[in-house]
């Protein structure tokens, strides 16, 4: 729910969809990211071992032992860009083809697979488990993580309304009109 109201600030839009439609969409959406985003987990610790396995299996050649490493790198990254794109585009109050989402969700992606290897880097480099001070460390680290990785969502949400209110003539692209005022507050 938190997701589809920043998402509709940066597209620059009024959520006038009702709770009932609103509710089930924020839990159809945890639900299928989720599982999109488990299937990369499950590729990127299967994906190695599986490799080997069917290129023993299938007699398939050295070459695609030689290869499968950018493969299962390519589908877990498919994978993530398939969630985030699927964010883009059912949370926001905007009409918009799914493939206009794709430049949003691939800076959003890359920007978090930068941020994963700097966070990897930490905990490689910088963060003494053994003491009370690293263990406090890597936590403060998470959280720095799972803040900028917010905002690499933002910032690819940010781009996608961009481009739509680019290439059509500055508004976002056929929005949802809000309902009429019925009451006038002349208190203000």
């Amino acid at each position: 729910s938190a997701a589809i109201e920043v998402l509709n600030v940066a597209y620059d839009v009024q959520d006038d969809r009702p709770f009932w439609k609103t509710r089930p969409l924020a839990v159809g959406l945890a639900l299928a990211i989720g599982g999109l985003l488990l299937l990369t987990l499950a590729v990127m610790i299967v994906g190695p071992r599986f490799g080997e396995w069917l290129a023993s299996r299938v007699h398939l050649s050295n070459v695609f032992v030689f290869l499968w490493p950018f493969i299962h790198w390519s589908i877990a990254i498919a994978f993530t860009i398939l969630a985030v794109e699927a964010l883009y585009y059912l949370a926001p109050n905007v009409k918009q083809r799914f493939l206009a989402t794709l430049p949003g969700a691939m800076l959003a992606v890359g920007c978090w697979i930068a941020l994963s290897y700097l966070l990897g880097f930490y905990f490689r480099h910088f963060a003494n488990f053994n003491k009370t001070y690293g263990t406090l460390g890597a936590g403060i680290a998470l959280m720095v993580w799972l803040y900028w990785t917010g905002f690499a969502i933002l910032v690819g949400a940010e781009l996608n309304s961009e481009l739509a209110k680019s290439s059509s003539g500055g508004r976002s692209a056929e929005k949802h009109e809000p309902p009429p005022i019925t009451k006038i507050d002349f208190a203000a």
